[in-house]
């Protein structure tokens, strides 16, 4: 059991799951064993009804799809649209974030309110938009109608574009990957993916590059701003993570998915007397409200909202038999829980309409009512604490405390008000370089160890690593979210961090907010006057499952940063695209992908090419 998790708190619910006859995540990843061959390869087609088509990877069989198309534009065809709808994912996220803004500023919201005015403020100058004299409501109305615009987009390219360095912006130009709007380069994808349109995989593969581009500096940053707007500019916040934050006399309600459109107000309403007295009415002592995934970050870092786990543990909670109600939104949300949840008494409640699930209840969300739905919600997770299964109840004592919400300003905050003490850090080689540790768990990787075997390696060699997302979870669970951690650095960046205050490791928010990164690293850029591919700077997905990280890793190292996967796209199948991948996107947009599932020898990977980065800017110490 120990191979399928380093978390003791999983292992043990994974031994009363078990127990208790519970089939999970590694369960029926087991049962799939072996995996189809060709989809691991990427060159099986069913985008047209002749096939489907699968080439075979050994040159004894068929070597074209009926219509023609080679592995190459095969695999390069199925990449594109993993892009497509991770991009779609997260940009619509943004879009949704957007119209509560807009729908804010008109009053046609319930509970929610412009918390950060001065971003407000300041996005409206970036963007042209006149803000002096004038309301926060005023200016939050045309700002939100100019963002829908950079969805369709009819003028041009996406603003967001222009944070970044100018000899990068050149270079999209040059190469005609400019994203020209959200939702225009999704659509293309579709468009040129189809039978008989586009089967050149090189020029397939700049279109995934664009359309990634429009998720990373489009979509992405406009959730990633637009939530600061609305719900606060995270600041360093300490709170507890891992399974044993649920408590036994309380009323648990687990917040799951993405997007902070209610679960902020679930935050807001499980706090009032109204609610509380309802909860002790009902034999508990309080209300407990704790993330999962993605919502948990947002929670966290704004609200300091004990997060209760990542991807691979929401049907762990499920298991303790203590979680009264598991509210979810839209992305990563397991269709199984609804068969866990049979086992014990846990309501599963779905709110979104693009995201159903058979068997669970639903409670319709609109922003126009959001209290309302929000204290219907946790009244149904109240009346549902007399129900437990007291012989299934068990949490495990597994807790860290975390410190998490370094948005870009509360790291220049830190910093005393600008980036040069990071850039003179850097320059002496205190701190050799950066690295963001992001993405998923995956049950072909041991739960959690990608990540934290990864951060561990490159901080003891004087790495700062910033991370998002699930990865960030698990560092938070072990400790290294603390400025403590620092003992666990190597000398110059422990000295750093001792000396401001701040872990190791930076929590900057959900898979979003890469968007952030992406800000930081342009920032960096400027100030040095280079191209983001010639800092000491890299990506790395460790566990990635999902298509929002294919899309996620295509606008990094469309951004110019190196990046290495963990688990194995499906692309091998076609030897030239791969290699374009891993090769030749190097001479063409300055960065490259790497694939290595052995965490450590990605470090090696990631230092030698820190290494590498800081002899380009001469300062090789």
């Amino acid at each position: 059991m120990g191979e399928r998790s380093v978390d003791q708190a999983s292992l043990k619910m994974l031994k009363k799951a078990k127990q208790e006859g519970i089939e999970t995540a590694w369960d029926r990843y087991e049962q799939q064993l072996p995996q189809c061959g060709f989809g691991l390869l990427g060159i099986c087609c069913r985008n047209c009804n002749m096939g489907p088509c699968r080439i075979e990877p050994f040159g004894d069989g068929p070597t074209e799809g009926i219509c023609g198309a080679t592995a190459d534009t095969i695999a390069a065809r199925n990449l594109l649209r993993m892009i497509a709808a991770g991009a779609a994912a997260h940009s619509d996220h943004g879009r949704d974030i957007v119209t509560t803004l807009y729908e804010t500023a008109s009053g046609e919201t319930q509970g929610y309110e412009i918390k950060d005015e001065g971003k407000l403020r300041a996005l409206a100058v970036e963007f042209g938009i006149p803000e002096e004299g004038r309301s926060k409501e005023d200016v939050a109305r045309d700002l939100a109608r100019e963002a829908m615009e950079e969805f369709g987009m009819v003028k041009g390219t996406l603003h967001f574009l222009n944070r970044a360095p100018e000899k990068r912006r050149q270079l999209w130009e040059r190469v005609g990957i400019s994203p020209r709007g959200i939702d225009r380069e999704i659509v293309e994808v579709m468009h040129r993916t189809h039978m008989g349109v586009d089967n050149d995989y090189v020029n397939l593969t700049l279109h995934g590059v664009r359309t990634a581009l429009s998720d990373g500096w489009g979509g992405s940053m406009f959730a990633t701003e637009f939530s600061d707007v609305l719900f606060g500019t995270p600041e360093p916040v300490k709170g507890e993570s891992n399974l044993g934050v649920l408590k036994e006399d309380d009323v648990n309600i687990v917040v799951h998915g993405h997007e902070p459109v209610l679960s902020d107000m679930i935050v807001q309403v499980a706090k009032e007397e109204g609610m509380l007295a309802a909860a002790r009415e009902k034999g508990a002592s309080s209300i407990n409200v704790c993330g999962m995934c993605c919502t948990g970050n947002e929670m966290l870092m704004r609200h300091g909202v004990p997060v209760a786990g990542n991807f691979l543990q929401q049907e762990l909670a499920v298991v303790t038999g203590a979680v009264e109600a598991m509210v979810v939104d839209v992305q990563c949300i397991m269709p199984a829980l609804t068969q866990v949840a049979k086992c014990y008494h846990t309501k599963l409640i779905s709110t979104s309409p693009k995201a159903r699930f058979p068997e669970m209840d639903h409670v319709p969300f609109s922003e126009r009512t959001a209290l309302d739905t929000a204290r219907k919600i946790v009244m149904m997770a109240v009346d549902n604490f007399p129900n437990r299964k007291k012989d299934l109840v068990q949490i495990p004592d597994e807790k860290m405390e975390y410190m998490a919400g370094f948005s870009v300003e509360a790291i220049i905050k830190a910093l005393g008000g600008s980036l040069d003490p990071l850039l003179g850090a850097i320059k002496s080689g205190q701190i050799k370089g950066i690295a963001a540790i992001v993405g998923c768990n995956n049950p072909k990787i041991p739960h959690d160890y990608g990540h934290l075997t990864l951060t561990r390696e490159l901080i003891k060699n004087d790495v700062l690593v910033v991370q998002t997302g699930c990865a960030a979870i698990a560092c938070a669970k072990t400790g290294l979210l603390l400025p403590e951690a620092a003992e666990q650095a190597g000398p110059g960046l422990s000295a750093v961090c001792k000396a401001i205050g701040i872990p190791p490791v930076l929590h900057m928010g959900s898979c979003v907010d890469i968007s952030r990164i992406l800000v930081t690293a342009a920032a960096i850029a400027n100030a040095l006057g280079v191209d983001m591919s010639d800092l000491p700077a890299a990506g790395a997905a460790p566990e990635w499952m999902s298509e929002k990280a294919v899309s996620i890793g295509s606008y990094v190292v469309g951004s110019g940063i190196f990046t290495v996967l963990g688990t194995v796209p499906p692309v091998l199948g076609g030897k030239k695209f791969t290699e374009l991948l891993t090769k030749g996107a190097q001479d063409v947009l300055g960065a490259a992908f790497a694939v290595e599932t052995d965490p450590v020898k990605a470090a090696a990977l990631i230092l030698d090419h820190i290494a590498a980065k800081r002899k380009g800017l001469g300062v090789e110490g």
